[in-house]
């Protein structure tokens, strides 16, 4: 199928369109394609009653919530907003390691004996971030049984979703990436119905969290475009479900 509409230029940002104009179900031996991303903590019992050791700001887009290599003393919380992990290699590169949604936690990795942060945290829109002292939070985790078996499984639905992740760079096309994480995006194959997770994304974000070129970014949209699994136009972008074929097939 081709289209007359225009090409998508190098560099635009794009908001995604509500749930509502989606109308598409995804079947479910599809599915599996699609891993879960991990499964949003309750904060209803006890980090909003906890104070001690917590203090919440507010971010905006773009500014940084810690730098790789600063001292690991906290855990955060992403109370609203969504905020972007990236590692900066030895040789200067950087990488996009996660996108975390609200009702995440991030730096965790200090309850586990990390001196220094391995990766640095931005949001990628205005946020609502709350701080968590390290000590406090690990007498949290001593007292609130409640607590632990939520952030246990909270870590470990992130962990299996990250080695998908992985092994997604590992074996697939520069293509089948774009055309996952774009399908991840709009909440296909999950429980609940398919909902936009990102207000509005730039070729080079998507370039950075697949591992490959603006310019392929915005050949493989313009192609997926051509095919009739994604539509864009100014008010913003729709995945369609049959963009699962480039994931299964492509």
């Amino acid at each position: 199928m081709t289209s007359t509409a225009p090409r998508i230029p190098l560099g635009r940002s794009f908001p995604l369109p509500s749930a509502k104009h989606h109308g598409l179900k995804l079947v479910s031996n599809q599915a599996v394609a699609l891993p879960k991303q991990g499964d949003a903590f309750d904060p209803k019992i006890p980090i909003n009653e906890f104070m001690a050791g917590k203090t919440r700001r507010e971010y905006l887009t773009g500014q940084s919530i810690f730098s790789q290599g600063d001292p690991a003393n906290a855990v955060f919380y992403i109370q609203s907003g969504k905020v972007k992990l990236t590692v900066v290699s030895m040789s200067g590169k950087e990488a996009v390691i996660a996108h975390l949604p609200a009702a995440s936690f991030l730096g965790e990795a200090s309850l586990a004996g990390e001196q220094l942060r391995g990766s640095s945290a931005y949001a990628l829109e205005s946020s609502t971030i709350v701080r968590i002292d390290k000590m406090a939070m690990q007498d949290l985790l001593r007292r609130e049984p409640a607590f632990v078996e939520q952030f246990l499984a909270h870590l470990l639905s992130r962990n299996k979703r990250m080695v998908a992740d992985l092994v997604d760079h590992l074996f697939n096309s520069s293509e089948k990436r774009l055309a996952r994480i774009l399908m991840l995006m709009a909440n296909y194959g999950q429980a609940s119905k398919p909902t936009p997770v990102i207000a509005k994304i730039s070729q080079e974000t998507l370039s950075e969290m697949i591992g490959t070129t603006r310019s392929r970014v915005s050949f493989f949209l313009n192609r997926f475009r051509d095919l009739g699994y994604i539509d864009y136009n100014c008010s913003g972008m729709r995945i369609n479900s049959s963009l699962v074929n480039v994931v299964l097939h492509g």
